[in-house]
Order: structure tokens, then C-alpha cells, then sequence
């Protein structure tokens, strides 16, 4: 980073600091109406201009003027053009001052730290669409002659501007952010209402971002596609730089739009695969959304509470370090937090008759206390025992429906078990629950790694059947039908066995036309 000359800025610290600051205002002020040397009285007309209302005499102007050419802000040099009748006159209008590059670059900082502190920032989706607009601009004028030249210059320009006001304005608006949630306001009203704003504005921002960055990391690889450097080099042509003194400006100024071009990227299509920053941007405004909406759950709790558990624990720790000895603090402690709920005030004995009214409240009989009134606040609740349901008729359903699955999972293994390997067009049509345990199977021996010879072996789940898949030894495809639907494929050799041998299947063996028929 270059180092900033320490007297540019001595002014704003100095003894007459405000002074010092009309006077550079009023400098800047003449030179947008392109006056670029003022005289003496000039500057006392140009102070009137900027609002400075104080009388000011001649030496302490003079003084002044004297300072900031001392600071190197101002410039002072004699007029020889004019005609001066007296000696008055001459010291009045000989000497002309006017801003150094220095002053120029002091008053455009100052005012630049003013609008800072005044600006809040914003999340704009204008901008947004607006860089898109000018990247696809870009695009279009880079097929055109070099007549347009001109208007490539003032597009990147417009482009540059439209970045620089998307970054100043989220880093601001950021800035504002984490300072208000990091905040705790007195009125909570007015805090309330701030934070619920806030809210509704960035989940509106949000709406679509993530499109809006995509269309600009889009139209930024488009106008790459064209070439970049041809088109800043056009640009510097449309740019018609003065000639100047010593270096030539066209180098400066292209590694400029070159800086600017790199932040554009990094915004929206970064080269080292980081994470554009406009994601970045998109998770900072969710995370605050969360971290909002619950500190104004919060709030809304606290205000449906007749008092704050946060306030009461602050009481309780003012009176912890006010106690005066530690026997003070257990006490202070016991009372505190070893308190229940006195949710059993209301109940009374089973008969209160047989308690006589005029006995005191400590000799009486204790009133029985259910222990769920303390953990869940309701008392018990004795009635009469429900009748038990008779379960028999469920069993025996739910045993019919399970030898049912048993009997239909054999009948499935049965058809699809094998002598030997064979081939999977083999099994022709096949019910459709069928099917899916062979789909199953298949699925598992795919999934499995081939051993040394190339076979996969795989077992179902319970272990019970085991497949040993071969890799079809030609390009024949096989061809499965199903009462929903058929399958083609590979025609692989599978042999599908019982992991436990014949008796892993308790039923008669079918063959293999009848399991296809």
C-alpha cells in the first residue's frame, strides 16, 4: 500500500481545523465552476459560498493560505497579467492560489470520510441486473468497428461504477449490520421494529440472488470468450487521454482496469475455484435472518413475561457479590434455587370433614402430594381399570400374514435357484415379485468387486442365497417381462444357489420351464 505524505491531512487536527476545511471546500467548490486560481477576495467570496458565516480579517486569511501552502495543499503564485494603480491593490490581487495535486487528493478524502459516515449502505438487485446489463452491452459492442470505441470506454466504465457501488454499499450495509446485532437498544419498541425491517428487507434481497449471480458469472465468461484484453485495449483508445509530461498514463490506466476486471471476477467467477463472494454475501444474510428472528423471539418472550429471567439472574448476582460472608451466599443460594413451585396450595384431604376447622393448619394431617403435579403440574387420577383387549384375533392374523410372506419369499427363491450357470434371458416372464428379488440380487452382485477369475458373488441379507455373477461372454441381450413391464439388458450368466444347500429351500423344487411358465 502507498504511503499517504503526513501533511495532507495536518489540517483537519490543526488549531483552526474548521477554518482549514472551508477554505480547501472553497477551493474545490471554484474549481468545479473551473476557476482554478483565486485571489485574495475571491476566497472570502467563495467562503460566503460553502457557508462559512464568520467574519475572517486579512492576516488571519493570509495566515491560513500560508499554512496550506506550507502543507503543500495550495500552490501561490503572481499575477503579472493584471495592471495594479496601488500598492494595496497589488498586494490584494498579485498573489493567486490555487489546489496542488496534494490539496485535490486531501479534499476529495475528507469528503469521501464524510459520506461515509453519513451513508448506511444498501443490499441493491438493481446493481446487480445493471452489471449484467453492461457486461452483455459489452458483448454486443465487441463485433462492432472500431467507430464504437467510445462507447466501449464509457460501458467499462459504467461497469466499474456499478461494481464499485455494489461493493461500497455491501461492506457498509454489512458494517450496519453486525453493529445492530450486536446491539441492545433501550426501547425495545423501536428496537423491535428496526430488526423486523431489517428482516423482511434482506429476506426481499435474497429472492432470486442466487439467479441474478449465476446470469452475471454467465455474462462475465461471455465477454472473456470475446477477449478481454482487445476490448480494455479499445477501450483506452475510446478513453482519449490527454498527452502528459513524463510517463505515459496508458499503462497505469490499463493495469487499473485490469484491478477492476480481477475484483469483478471475484465477486462472481473466481480462478482459484474459492467461493464467489456474492455466496458469501447470500450466507451472511441468512445467517442474520436467524440470528434476528431470535433476538426478536426473544424479545416478544420477554415482553410476554411479566418479568425477565435475564433480569433476575442480574438481580441475583447483585445480591451474591453484595452478600457479606459465604455463610450468606449457601443461604442466599438455598433460598433461590431450592424453592419448588407451590402447585399443591389447592388440594385438600380425600374427606375434609373429618378435620376439624378449628385446628391450625401446622397440627393437621398432611395432604397426600402426587409426584407427576410436581413434573408436569397435573395430579392423578384414579378411575376404574379399562377392560384388557383380547389380542388373539390380531396374533393370528398377524402369524397368517407372516407365513404368508415366508411361503411367497420360498416360492420366489424356489423359481429363481439354478442347477448350473445359466443365462439371465433364461428366466423369460416372471411374476412380478419374482422380479424384484432377482432385481435385488442382481443389484448386489453389480455392486460387489469382481474376484481374480472376473465373477461377482454376492448374498441377500439374511444370507440365505447366494449369486455368482459372470460377465456375458457375448453381445447377446436378454429380454425379462413382468406383468408391469420388461427389462433389457446385458445377458450375464448367473447361478443362483442356497447358501445352506437344498434345505435352505423348505419346499418342493420346480423346474425351470415351470418357474418361466
Amino acid at each position: 500500500m502507498r504511503r499517504v505524505p503526513p501533511e495532507m491531512f495536518r489540517f483537519t487536527t490543526a488549531d483552526r481545523s474548521d477554518l482549514y476545511g472551508a477554505v480547501l471546500d472553497a477551493f474545490g467548490v471554484a474549481g468545479e465552476h473551473l476557476e482554478t486560481a483565486l485571489g485574495l477576495d475571491a476566497v472570502r467570496e467563495r467562503l460566503r459560498g460553502v457557508g462559512w458565516a464568520a467574519a475572517v480579517e486579512d492576516d488571519e486569511l493570509h495566515e491560513v493560505l500560508r499554512k496550506l501552502v506550507q502543507w503543500e495543499l495550495l500552490d501561490v503564485v503572481h499575477n503579472h497579467a493584471e495592471n495594479y494603480r496601488t500598492a494595496e491593490e497589488y498586494e490584494r490581487r498579485n498573489l493567486q492560489f490555487s489546489l496542488t495535486r496534494k490539496g485535490e487528493a486531501a479534499l476529495a478524502g475528507v469528503r469521501h470520510a464524510l459520506e461515509v459516515l453519513a451513508s448506511t449502505g444498501a443490499l441493491q438487485t438493481a446493481v446487480l441486473e445493471a452489471i449484467a446489463d453492461r457486461l452483455d452491452e459489452l458483448c454486443l459492442l465487441s463485433s462492432e468497428p472500431a467507430s464504437v470505441d467510445r462507447r466501449i470506454f464509457s460501458t467499462l466504465r459504467e461497469l466499474e461504477g456499478h461494481l464499485e457501488a455494489l461493493v461500497e454499499n455491501t461492506k457498509a450495509f454489512n458494517g450496519e449490520l453486525q453493529r445492530l446485532l450486536r446491539a441492545e437498544a433501550a426501547d425495545l419498541e423501536v428496537f423491535r421494529e428496526v430488526k423486523a425491517a431489517t428482516v423482511a428487507y434482506l429476506q426481499e434481497f435474497l429472492v432470486n440472488l442466487d439467479r441474478r449471480g449465476q446470469a452475471v458469472a454467465a455474462a462475465v465468461a461471455r465477454v472473456e470468450e470475446r477477449g478481454i484484453a482487445v476490448l480494455r485495449e479499445r477501450a483506452l483508445r475510446g478513453a482519449e487521454l490527454p498527452p502528459v509530461t513524463g510517463e505515459n498514463p496508458a499503462a497505469g490506466w490499463l493495469e487499473s482496469r485490469r484491478a477492476r476486471w480481477a475484483g469483478l471476477r471475484a465477486w462472481f467467477l473466481p480462478d482459484d475455484g474459492a467461493r464467489p463472494r456474492i455466496e458469501q454475501l447470500h450466507d451472511i444474510a441468512r445467517r442474520a435472518i436467524v440470528s434476528l428472528l431470535q433476538v426478536l423471539e426473544r424479545i416478544n418472550e420477554s415482553r410476554r413475561r411479566s418479568s425477565s429471567a435475564v433480569q433476575d439472574f442480574r438481580e441475583l448476582a447483585r445480591w451474591f457479590a453484595a452478600a457479606p460472608a459465604e455463610e450468606d451466599l449457601h443461604r442466599l443460594w438455598s433460598a433461590a434455587f431450592g424453592l419448588g413451585p407451590a402447585r399443591h396450595a389447592h388440594l385438600a384431604h380425600p374427606d375434609p370433614e373429618l378435620i376439624p376447622s378449628s385446628l391450625a393448619w401446622p397440627e393437621a394431617p398432611p395432604v397426600e402430594v402426587s409426584a407427576l403435579l410436581r413434573t408436569s403440574g397435573r395430579t392423578e387420577r384414579f378411575t376404574r381399570t379399562a377392560r384388557v383387549r383380547d389380542v388373539a384375533a390380531v396374533r393370528a392374523q398377524r402369524a397368517e400374514r407372516a407365513g404368508a410372506e415366508r411361503a411367497e419369499l420360498a416360492r420366489a427363491w424356489r423359481a429363481l435357484e439354478t442347477d448350473g450357470p445359466v443365462r439371465l434371458s433364461s428366466f423369460r416372464a416372471l411374476d412380478p415379485a419374482v422380479f424384484d428379488r432377482l432385481l435385488d440380487l442382481l443389484g448386489r452382485a453389480l455392486s460387489a468387486r469382481p474376484d481374480a477369475g472376473g465373477l461377482r458373488r454376492a448374498t441377500t441379507g439374511d444370507g440365505r442365497v447366494e449369486i455368482v455373477l459372470s460377465p456375458p461372454p457375448d453381445d447377446r441381450v436378454a429380454l425379462l417381462r413382468t406383468a408391469k413391464g420388461s427389462l433389457t439388458g446385458p445377458d450375464y450368466v448367473v447361478h443362483i444357489t442356497a447358501v445352506g444347500g437344498a434345505s435352505a429351500f423348505p419346499a418342493l423344487r420346480v423346474t425351470r420351464q415351470e418357474a418361466a411358465g
